[in-house]
């Protein structure tokens, strides 16, 4: 299953690095992978949405979004084969999903391009963009390249699906930063990139494409619901940002859950369109839950902020 293409430096590069490697390098390469990975970027979104500016976190979750979605629309028409599967000298030393034998494709996913590659480079390089500061221009622009690096250390990605995936992102930063700061409608930009979203639904058979653009659908009515009924204020408070993170955290987790209930897991792992279209809707509605009518408690569960006389 899946397309084998590479160009054979690409092959060459990855044997000699891995050589090199090491227990420790190993180590290096899977803790900036784990920087581009679901849950980091979870946790980092919802630390600048939920308490230090939600207008900068709507601005890079919108921007992420798209290219979760852009991602595997590529993904499903290049069908690229990861690079351990046809080179026996190439070790795959973590899995795209660690729980899942490795060569099974279905799990796995494919290669080209890196999905840690474009969201590395637009978590990271949203915010300079949003926020001129010289450390996280830094940030924008090493992060993102350690990430993709460790992809290739990793043997999971061939140094082109990196380079394309670094790619898109930068197109991502760049071009749908541009149309959020043009566009004054928020709710006409947000229909125009899901409407960029919906030729997927004709051809992909991977679900992180319909997880994607649920999540995507989600956080577009999570943004115009929150506008128009929530206002919620960000917070200082150290103890109360954390409770609404790990609050965060147990929305997202429990209304996923709760929402597979009604299902078999043998269907909702089935890989057929009714499967998808499942997810599909479940994710909007974990999307929209979490990010719209969560903040709602907000108010609920302020703590005292301490006088400045008392912190003196």
């Amino acid at each position: 299953m899946g397309n084998t293409f590479y160009f054979d430096w690409e092959v060459r590069l990855m044997e000699w690095l891995q050589s090199g490697l090491g227990e420790i390098g190993s180590l290096i390469a899977q803790l900036f992978t784990i920087c581009g990975e679901e849950l980091v970027l979870i946790l980092l979104l919802g630390f600048i949405y939920w308490c230090y500016d939600k207008e900068f976190g709507k601005f890079i979750g919108v921007n992420i979004v798209v290219g979760l979605v852009w991602n595997p629309m590529l993904k499903n028409v290049a069908l690229r084969r990861r690079p351990y599967f046809d080179h026996p000298g190439i070790r795959c030393i973590r899995p795209a999903e660690a729980d899942a034998d490795p060569f099974d494709i279905a799990e796995q996913g494919f290669s080209f391009p890196s999905g840690h590659s474009t969201n590395g480079v637009i978590a990271y390089g949203s915010m300079p963009v949003y926020k001129k500061n010289k450390w996280l221009t830094v940030l924008g622009i090493v992060m993102p390249l350690l990430i993709g690096l460790s992809r290739v250390l990793l043997g999971v990605h061939y140094p082109t699906d990196v380079l394309v995936g670094w790619l898109m992102g930068v197109i991502v930063v760049f071009f749908v930063s541009y149309l959020q700061r043009k566009v004054k409608r928020k709710w006409i930009l947000h229909l125009v990139l899901f409407v960029t979203a919906l030729p997927g639904m004709l051809y992909c058979k991977t679900a992180d494409y319909y997880t994607c653009v649920g999540l995507m659908a989600g956080l577009f009515l999570a943004i115009a619901f929150e506008e128009k009924y929530v206002h919620f204020e960000n917070t200082k408070n150290p103890a109360e940002c954390v409770i609404r993170i790990i609050g965060g955290f147990a929305v997202y987790a429990l209304s996923n859950m709760l929402l597979k209930l009604p299902f078999p897991k043998e269907f909702l792992a089935s890989g057929t369109t009714a499967a998808f279209l499942v997810r599909f809707v479940r994710y909007i509605i974990v999307g929209f839950v979490t990010l719209g009518a969560y903040p709602l408690v907000f108010s609920k569960i302020r703590l005292p902020q301490r006088s400045a006389k008392k912190q003196a």
